[in-house]
């Protein structure tokens, strides 16, 4: 599409640019005046809203990066290369925004690479989620450089990057697999602060099995939205595997679902808490387990038996919301049950703000990427080579 012919008066500009006017209002508010002038936080509740959707929910919802990447590199899906690059993209703009909000959460941002560089801390458990997070988003950079490369015309940098595409892709998993882990692990430390159906000696694989769930459904949420909005960038070979790269990851996802629905299960009785489910939170835990697990798992599995992408669709927002009130359930809801309504916390209207900004700055540098870079379709220069 020329740029000529771009409208820049649309629904969507106008949002985005409301948005962008009140971040950038927040930002000044918070690193002008400090945390106090736009948070809610406090001594008992030191973690808010951006701990719990920007970090815990933008690092599992930014899975579909190794998913992707190992299902077709590692388990022989190449008929599916096609897919990678935009799931490769979405990730690594998830994981670098998930730093900007960082940023905005941390006292002292400044100091934000000090643990890494200064004063190491290898006993300390966000110790290691710093250092996979940050090692993971130098991988998922380098893994992204081929398609910038090619269009900055690169070629033998983008040659020399493209040769480690293995490496790359194994080294993606296992710095994956001890990030999404530890972020479950962090709440190990306050088995009294959690409340019982959401604490367990399990949470790191929780949050692991959960985030694979979250990375195959974001993919095909993120292909849907993408195969709207920007259709005429999309290569043939990519619209020629999408319906059938869509059917395999909703089945994959059905099974994940199914084996967390089970461990889940496992982990309520290895503790014996079912006296639990009768009671308020119980009530809200199975509204958990029945509407953001088991549903989408059944409905996965019905549109991949029935090859029903609308069905496909819908569902992956299902899971994708699941995998957001987990995160929310385990870092806010459920978390400091004991104190008293008025001592609870609740986000202020500029942390909502901050959280809304960050994801609109990453939908609109996607959609400048994606728009100038081939990410849904293959360099002329550069047609089967994979």
């Amino acid at each position: 599409m020329n740029t000529t012919e771009y409208k820049w008066i649309t629904p969507f500009n106008i949002i985005a640019g409301i948005i962008l006017a009140f971040g950038v209002v927040a930002t000044v508010m918070r690193f002008g005046f400090g945390l106090s002038a736009v948070t809610n936080l406090d001594d008992n509740n030191p973690w808010g809203i951006w701990i719990s959707f920007d970090l815990l929910c933008g690092v599992a919802l930014a899975a579909g990066g190794y998913v992707t990447t190992s299902a077709i590199y590692l388990f022989g899906y190449k008929k599916y290369q096609a897919a990678v690059r935009p799931a490769l993209l979405t990730a690594f703009l998830g994981y670098a925004f998930v730093v900007v909000a960082l940023h905005f959460d941390v006292g002292r941002p400044w100091r934000l690479p000090y643990p890494l560089f200064v004063s190491q801390g290898p006993t300390s458990v966000l110790f290691e989620i710093g250092l996979c997070v940050f090692l993971y988003l130098t991988v998922l950079f380098i893994e992204f450089t081929p398609a910038a490369f090619e269009w900055l015309g690169m070629k033998k940098a983008r040659n020399i990057v493209h040769k480690a595409t293995i490496a790359l892709t194994i080294m993606g998993v296992v710095l994956s697999t001890m990030h999404q882990s530890s972020l479950g692990a962090l709440y190990l430390i306050v088995p009294s602060k959690v409340h019982p159906l959401w604490y367990s000696d399990y949470l790191p694989v929780f949050f692991f099995v959960s985030s694979t769930v979250a990375g195959l459904s974001m993919v095909i949420f993120e292909g849907s939205i993408s195969h709207k909005f920007i259709h005429e960038k999309m290569s043939d070979e990519y619209l020629g595997i999408h319906d059938t790269f869509v059917f395999s990851f909703a089945r994959a996802a059905s099974f994940v679902l199914l084996a967390y629905f089970v461990i889940k299960v496992i982990g309520v009785a290895a503790d014996n808490n079912w006296h639990y489910l009768a009671t308020g939170y119980g009530s809200w835990f199975l509204v958990e387990m029945l509407g953001f697990v088991l549903l989408p798992c059944m409905l996965y599995g019905i549109a991949a038996r029935e090859k029903n992408m609308a069905l496909a669709k819908w569902t992956s927002l299902l899971a994708v919301l699941g995998i957001v009130v987990n995160r929310f359930n385990v870092s806010l809801v459920a978390f400091n049950y004991k104190l008293d309504s008025a001592d609870r916390y609740f986000p202020s209207f500029w942390e909502i703000v901050v959280s809304v900004f960050v994801v609109t700055l990453l939908i609109l540098t996607f959609r400048w990427i994606s728009r100038r870079m081939a990410i849904f379709s293959e360099h002329p220069d550069f047609q089967g080579d994979h």
